[in-house]
This record gives structure tokens, sequence and C-alpha cells, in this order.
């Protein structure tokens, strides 16, 4: 694709191969968003087992391959910002592994600030887009985008024992191999269906601006509203509305999103009387939508599944 990528920038044939690159990216699209359905799930991570995964998964990331935070006793990496966070990870179907994990730090009150409003908001030189100018029940900030190393490795690269804590390569298939480069996308992807379900308007995000270019080559085009900065690496402040994710997402990435939405929007709780299984048991028995049973049905079995986990996770450690 590099061939390709160096014609599109000729003058006046540029034009046409931008066109065929784009349909090579669509097709592309379309087949990984197959594969990642057939092969991964987005979760929303709504108990204490589920949010450990994704502290855990963060640990290994961010405290032991990168060491931008120190190691925890505990290996599981957290700050005050994730008590108003929603919380996502991707799960890998047949071997139950997470895959990822991403949050969402939402502000519904003024001394609820976001990561980039205590760390960084003087590298926003765009005041247009500074955080202040909005509501704050309608901003956030997706951070702690984190994917385990072995969901990062090809089939070539050598498997070195289980005492790493990896997982071996030959456990995967060649299909599934190639939808893992895209769980980045997808965990972008779950983000922006938490921001959308909750109704936030404005989304931050500080990320070195080469991940920018690569996700704005399925779509996500975000705008940079400041100097590159060394917080984490070198990044750079970037601001995103759902709209502007809706007027540029390919067609082939669209496929994924409205996947990963539709299989979040069923476990998200939207209403009081969900926050537990008797709430959702009552508002089943209540109910004639269909649609409105299915998502209790699913949420009761969200709600087992994470606490039975708990139960077990208990008994075997304790």
């Amino acid at each position: 694709m590099k061939w390709l990528r160096a014609l599109t920038t000729i003058p006046i044939i540029g034009p046409l191969f931008r066109f065929i690159e784009q349909i090579i990216v669509n097709y592309g699209a379309k087949r990984i968003a197959r594969h990642f359905s057939e092969y991964l799930r987005p979760v929303v991570a709504d108990s204490q087992y589920l949010k450990n995964k994704s502290f855990n998964i963060r640990h290994s990331v961010y405290c032991e391959e990168l060491k931008f935070e120190p190691p925890k006793a505990d290996s599981l990496e957290t700050d005050p910002f994730d008590s108003h966070a929603f919380h996502c990870v991707i799960q890998h179907k047949e071997s139950k592994a997470f895959a990822g994990t991403v949050r969402v730090v939402y502000s519904s009150k003024e001394d609820e600030v976001l990561p980039i409003e205590k760390y960084c908001l003087s590298t926003i030189d765009d005041k247009e887009f500074s955080p202040s100018n909005f509501p704050r029940n309608k901003i956030c900030e997706i951070s702690r985008l984190a994917v385990p190393a072995e969901f990062r490795r090809r089939r070539t690269d050598k498997f070195k024992g289980a005492a790493t804590g990896t997982i071996n390569n030959e456990s995967y298939s060649e299909r599934e191999l190639r939808c893992f480069p895209f769980i980045a996308v997808g965990l972008y992807l779950s983000a922006a269906s938490l921001v959308i379900n909750k109704g936030i308007e404005h989304v931050f995000v500080m990320m070195e601006p080469r991940l920018a270019r690569s996700l704005k080559l399925v779509g996500i085009k975000f705008k940079q509203i400041g100097p590159v900065v060394d917080y984490h690496g070198k990044r750079a402040p970037f601001y995103i509305t759902p709209q502007m994710l809706f007027d540029n997402l390919s067609p082939g990435f669209k496929t994924l999103f409205d996947g990963l939405q539709a299989d979040l929007n069923e476990q998200l709780v939207d209403q009081p009387t969900l926050l537990d299984l008797v709430g959702v048991m009552e508002q089943f028995e209540n109910s004639e939508d269909k649609l409105v049973n299915k998502k209790c049905l699913n949420r009761a079995l969200s709600i087992y599944n994470n606490y039975y986990a708990e139960y077990k996770t208990y008994w075997v450690f304790n």
C-alpha cells in the first residue's frame, strides 16, 4: 500500500489513486468488521471484576511495558479519574482473554475535571475548543487505551513461554490474526458508542500525532487543537464530536461501528430500574416491548455472569 499512497500525492493522477485507495480501504474494512465480530466482542466493564481486568491490562502496558507509571503491588493501574469514567474491554470470544481496554472520563460537576484539564490544559492553544466553553455534562476524554502485547504480535514472532504471561500465537488462526491490528480502532469506536449513548457531545484525547494519522485513514478524523508536548511520550491534544465521526467514517468501518454499538447498547444500563438484577426482572415483567425485554434478558445474563465470575474468583483465591 505504500506505493499506492505515494501515487496519491502526484498531481493530476493523485485524485484517481486516492479514489482507488479508498475502495481498497473500504473493502478491507468490511472484511475486518466481519472478522472482528466473529472473534472479538466489546464488553462494558460495569462490575469490579471486569474493571480489575481493565486495570490489569493497563498495568501490563503502562507500568510494566512502557514504564509510564510506577508498578503497583496488586498489578492494577488506577487513578482518581476512574471514579468518574465509563470503562470498556474487548474480549476474545473463544479464549475469554481480554484483548484491550479503554475508558471515557466524564464530568458531571465542576470538581470532576478531565485529565487534559488537570495536566495539559495549557497545550490547548485553540481556545475555541477549551473544555470550559462547554457544559460539564457534555464533555469527556478518551484515555488509558491499552492493548496487551500478545494481541499485537504476528504469528511469525517466537513464543517466549508461559513464564512471560503471554498467549501463544499458535492458539489463534490466521483469520483471527488479521483483525488483531484493528483492536485499537475497535476500542476507539467502542468509546464513541459509549459517548453517544450517554449524550456527550465534545470529546478530547491526548495522543500521538502518528496515531491520529492512522485513525484518519479509516475516517476517524480528530482535530488537533494544540502543539505536540512530552506527556507520556510525544502527544498532542485532539478534539472530535459524534457528528465529526459520522461525517468522515468510511463505509466499511461504519459497519464495524454499527456492530459494536448494537452490542454495547444491549449491555448499557439506561434506566434506574436496571441497576440490579431485581430491577431488571421487574422491568421485564412490567413491559410488553420486545426490545426492552430483550435488553432486560441480556442485562440479567450479564449481571449473572459478572457476579458468578466474582463469586468464583473469591472462592478460588480465598
